[in-house]
């Protein structure tokens, strides 16, 4: 599977950003999808993921100001951004593979398959 994640950009505290990933040569609809982002100095952290069924989960950082959603007939997940503050900049990537349980959805180890990372920078 290969994945392909675009949509970052320069925005002010505020605004707003849609990320896309597009994934190939794959069951698409069978994957658990998976945005996880690192900043300048930081650890890789999980942001949000949707499982094949539908749901999703989101990190307690971006709660309420992020969705991500899929979208099978295109192979493509995104992650609508809004409410973006400074601390949201990083690169973002997005990541997938199948048979991640529930449990394990937030750890990075349990993704096989990556993007090569978009950059998000929010100006204050």
């Amino acid at each position: 599977v290969q994945l392909q994640a675009s949509g970052g950009g320069l925005v002010q505290a505020g605004g707003s950003l849609r990320l896309s990933c597009v994934a190939s040569g794959d069951t698409f609809s069978r994957y658990t999808m998976a945005w996880f982002r690192q900043a300048p100095g930081k650890e890789r952290e999980f942001v949000a993921c949707i499982r094949w069924n539908g749901h999703t989960y989101y990190a307690d950082s971006v709660k309420d100001r992020f969705t991500m959603s899929r979208d099978n007939t295109k192979n493509t997940v995104y992650l609508q951004m809004n409410s973006l503050e400074p601390e949201d900049t990083a690169v973002y990537y997005c990541a997938g593979d199948r048979g991640i349980i529930l449990s394990s959805i937030r750890g990075s180890d349990k993704y096989g398959y990556w993007g090569q990372g978009t950059l998000v920078t929010v100006s204050s």
